[in-house]
């Protein structure tokens, strides 16, 4: 009978919070490895971000050692972002485990279980791992664009800057007087050749309010970011 390596992922709010938690991949995954007449081994990675590599997980380590040894000819995953950051990671990865002979099993990929042990299979993997990483680089164009016309329109994005408020939208950034003064004092003490450490002194001996208001203590660090912004 094959060895197989069934091998779930989630992150903490996953756990908690989806249908993609440990208890749903691992009785999906042995569901499948049922069906298919696998022998499974299960290695987990509990509250970990599918943003680090196989290599750099825990369990993702026991996984990569196991396939080093030998000790496996299959690896299952329930779906592509369990096992892997991205398409293709997956792609990349799937080439050199099929030189060593290892076959990848998605169990729901895009509503259908594929693997890589027939052509087919190999070629639906590179088909909707491909219209997965399109759609997410469209989700990033998309957020991008809106954040662009957020700026042109004067709108806030995170944290209010130093220098402006909110309007009672809530939303559009409006100045403030009283804060735009003390960015003018910074840019001209930065033309007078002083020092980032110079000017946060200055402004901490003129008790100068921070913009949380709730320190008069200025860093270096926060008249840096001030100039970055005005230029």
């Amino acid at each position: 009978m094959p060895q197989a390596i069934g091998y779930t992922r989630c992150s903490t709010h996953e756990q908690a919070d989806s249908g993609l938690g440990l208890d749903a991949q691992v009785e999906r995954i042995q569901a499948y490895a049922r069906l298919k007449g696998l022998d499974l081994e299960l290695i987990t990675d509990a509250g970990v971000s599918g943003g680090k590599p196989l290599a750099k997980r825990e369990g993702g380590q026991r996984l990569l050692a196991a396939i080093q040894a030998r000790k496996a000819d299959t690896v299952v995953v329930l779906k592509l972002d369990r096992g892997f950051r991205n398409a293709t990671d997956c792609l990349t990865t799937v080439e050199q485990w099929e030189r060593k002979g290892i076959a990848l099993h998605i169990v729901d990929m895009g509503g259908n279980a594929i693997d890589t042990t027939s052509a087919a299979g190999r070629f639906m993997l590179v088909v909707l791992a491909g219209a997965a990483e399109m759609e997410r680089n469209l989700t990033r164009e998309r957020t991008r664009s809106a954040m662009a016309v957020k700026r042109a329109n004067g709108q806030r994005i995170g944290s209010i800057p130093f220098g402006y408020d909110l309007d009672d939208d809530g939303v559009t950034l409006v100045e403030n007087p009283s804060e735009q003064a003390v960015i003018r004092d910074i840019k001209a003490m930065r033309s007078r050749g002083m020092k980032l450490q110079q000017i946060a002194a200055e402004l901490t001996n003129r008790g100068v309010p921070t913009k949380t208001g709730k320190s008069r203590n200025w860093t270096h660090q926060a008249v840096a970011r001030i100039l970055s912004r005005v230029g």
